[in-house]
């Protein structure tokens, strides 16, 4: 007698709504703001986001489950995936209008700083959302991408994160893969100003291969950086010069929760060179991994990093976890906390490291004069 199969259901349907939590915290600072009167109420957000959501991803734990490969396609093609992905931008945008509007009205020193610090972690986050977008080959997500990444000023990440840092990645040319030893402020110039020269000239060498200037319309670095200079004139308009630090500083803090996030995805992990002297290919083993349901929710699986380094077109919902995958010790929002400290993040990781390439530290991407050590 056949036994009739289940098939299979993505339990994780009914939470992808939950990504769109991040661009309304500000929206509810906003109403504690107005009912305490406390200029406070601002840090809600970076609360929430640094304080409240590790505590859940402990409570809550790993979701180790992967889809089946059979349901992949209907996955794929899924719009209710994709509409959530474009949804996050209307309240990113509305988050960003709101903290100018908050800012204008002079909150003082402590709403100031919890205001920029809002407006940098939403749109820091919105850039997972245009890295979502970006991966894609449909024209109208590709150019979502670069909106989700006007507000930090940082679209030529459009072209380095693809260009660049996936043919690149593990490898010491890659500026946005750290290095053993390598603390993240020693990593924060050297991949803000190298993915910034790599872009460009990427860009430059695709315009020169179509007998055409680098200063093209087309060009993918300037449209996007076209559409920051817009935004920020717009929003100087509606609410007076006042706005532009306010503007100039969240993005400091917008793409610096990017690269912190590059930092703790790729530490010290070193893709071998074969026979011919190439760098092997990009496998599951080049990237950190983390499992933890919650902040998979909130960023779109962006920690199932393995899968998507091997497979850049699988949408969120499709990513895979694999055990020969490396695995952090906790979620993103931990981890980035922990990277903003040295010593404790080399405490932590620098052995989970050695242990991936069995004690040898010459097969780790390691920073130059490397010493083992906490230091």
């Amino acid at each position: 007698m056949d036994l009739a199969v289940t098939p299979w259901r993505d339990t994780k349907r009914p939470l992808w709504p939950l990504a769109l939590v991040v661009p309304a915290l500000p929206f509810a600072a906003l109403l504690l703001a107005g009912a305490t009167g406390s200029a406070w109420a601002w840090w809600l957000t970076p609360v929430f986001i640094l304080g409240v959501i590790p505590v859940i991803d402990v409570l809550i734990g790993d979701d180790h489950a992967n889809p089946p490969e059979e349901v992949v396609p209907a996955l794929q093609a899924s719009p209710y995936y994709r509409w959530i992905t474009y949804l996050f931008l209307p309240a990113q945008y509305a988050a960003l209008v709101a903290t100018c509007a908050a800012w204008v009205s002079r909150p003082g020193v402590i709403g100031g700083i919890g205001l920029v610090l809002t407006a940098g972690l939403v749109n820091g986050i919105a850039i997972n959302t245009a890295h979502e977008l970006g991966h894609k080959r449909e024209t109208v997500e590709r150019w979502l991408s670069k909106i989700a990444l006007a507000p930090t000023g940082y679209g030529h990440f459009f072209v380095e994160h693809n260009r660049g840092h996936h043919v690149r990645v593990a490898t010491p040319d890659d500026p946005a893969s750290s290095r053993l030893g390598e603390s993240f402020w020693r990593f924060w110039p050297r991949t803000v100003i190298g993915s910034l020269r790599s872009a460009w000239r990427l860009e430059s060498h695709r315009h020169r291969l179509r007998s055409r200037s680098r200063w093209h319309p087309r060009n993918d670095i300037l449209n996007a950086w076209a559409m920051t200079v817009v935004l920020f004139a717009a929003l100087t308009v509606a609410f007076g010069p006042a706005v532009l630090p306010f503007l100039a500083l969240q993005a400091v803090v917008g793409f610096s929760v990017l690269e912190a996030v590059n930092y703790l995805e790729h530490y010290g992990l070193a893709r071998q060179r074969n026979a011919a002297g190439r760098y092997e290919k990009v496998d599951p083993r080049h990237s950190w991994n983390s499992d933890r349901l919650t902040t998979n929710i909130f960023l779109f699986q962006l920690q199932r990093h393995s899968d998507h380094h091997a497979n850049p077109l699988r949408r969120y919902q499709t990513l895979r976890s694999f055990d020969v995958s490396p695995q952090l010790p906790a979620g993103y929002a931990t981890m980035l906390l922990l990277a903003l400290i040295p010593p404790l993040w080399r405490r932590v990781m620098d052995r989970r490291v050695l242990a991936h390439y069995g004690g040898d530290a010459t097969r780790a991407n390691t920073a130059p004069g490397y010493r083992s050590g906490p230091g």
